[in-house]
């Protein structure tokens, strides 16, 4: 897979693309990042990329014309996707994620300042993506947290793929508690089912536990998660122990599926 990357800071990008897993992958041509500077698409001498906005306002907004010209020279003759990291854009999720792995190539528009000259979006983005209802100085985090999340689905990336298909909101509900050595921290030991050495014990235990973080935290994604006759069994014991210890009075069981 080929993600190219547009900004006017590319120095951002450099420890990012070297380090864990996304370095190794990048070294052993799994995955091929190139990160441009959107100033090497200026025509004039000094570079520029930005100006007053039409219409006055605070702030400038950057020139469609370099955009278009670095957009089109990265993209060249192979299909790709064109994403715009935008405030504006439709909120990164699991789904998001899958969906974008799948589209192939990729280029991502990091803008800055007021944001860019809307003829940007009319001619060379085909989706504007968002970390969530908030704004960044500019979109390099974003995009970093896109191509992380991107590659984490990327066949050779990561070492166990099992790993992957375990992660948070993948079955629609949030991780299952982890432990490791040594058995007593702080007083608190390992759960003993864990230790037991029955996987369908391990099984069970691990996936209520999963329904009551999601219960607790998440409780929106119970609504529309796949849950079959198991989970609801599941939920009503965790309703009772709920009503019997009162430790987590405050959750709000999801409707019966």
């Amino acid at each position: 897979m080929r993600i190219a990357v547009i900004t006017i800071f590319p120095e951002l990008f450099s420890d990012f693309l070297k380090t864990s897993l996304l370095g190794r992958a990048i070294a052993g041509g799994v995955l091929e990042v190139r990160v441009a500077d959107l100033r090497d698409y200026t025509e004039d001498t000094h570079r520029v990329v930005d100006d007053q906005p039409y219409g006055g306002g605070g702030g400038m907004v950057m020139m469609a014309e370099p955009w278009i010209r670095a957009v089109n020279a990265l993209a060249g003759d192979r299909p790709c996707h064109r994403v715009l990291l935008s405030p504006q854009g439709v909120p990164l999720d699991d789904r998001s994620v899958r969906h974008l792995a799948e589209r192939g190539d990729l280029v991502l528009l990091c803008g800055r300042y007021e944001g860019l000259d809307h003829r940007v979006r009319a001619t060379v983005v085909d989706e504007e993506v968002s970390l969530g209802d908030f704004v960044l100085s500019g979109g390099e985090v974003a995009a970093m947290a896109l191509i992380e999340a991107v590659s984490r689905q990327i066949p050779g990336v990561v070492g166990d793929p099992l790993s992957v298909e375990n992660d948070s909101f993948r079955n629609g509900l949030l991780d299952f508690p982890h432990y490791t050595r040594p058995r007593v921290v702080a007083g608190l030991e390992v759960p003993e089912v864990l230790l037991s050495g029955d996987h369908a014990a391990i099984s069970r235990w691990r996936r209520k536990e999963s329904l009551r973080s999601t219960l607790r935290r998440r409780p929106d994604l119970l609504d529309r998660a796949a849950l079959d006759a198991a989970d609801s069994r599941l939920l009503d014991e965790i309703e009772a122990e709920v009503k019997v210890d009162g430790t987590a009075a405050k959750e709000t069981l999801p409707k019966k599926h």
